[in-house]
């Protein structure tokens, strides 16, 4: 896992309030939750074959001839 280059901000006691990241971190992040959030929402789905999907895709004139 990447390392996040954090910095925190803290209130008058001390305690960590509120973190400052990267803004390229932070995108990178919500892209990963986006992900998970898809994956999360198809999990019931059926699975299909690697096979299955390339069939699918000659039927349909998208895959090009160097991976067929």
């Amino acid at each position: 896992m990447k390392s996040l280059k954090e910095k925190y901000i803290v209130g008058e006691k001390g305690r960590k309030k509120a973190v400052v990241i990267p803004i390229n971190e932070y995108r990178e992040l919500l892209e990963d939750l986006h992900d998970l959030a898809v994956v999360a929402e198809r999990r019931d789905e059926p699975m299909v074959s690697m096979a299955e999907v390339k069939e699918e895709l000659k039927r349909d004139g998208l895959l090009s001839k160097r991976w067929q």
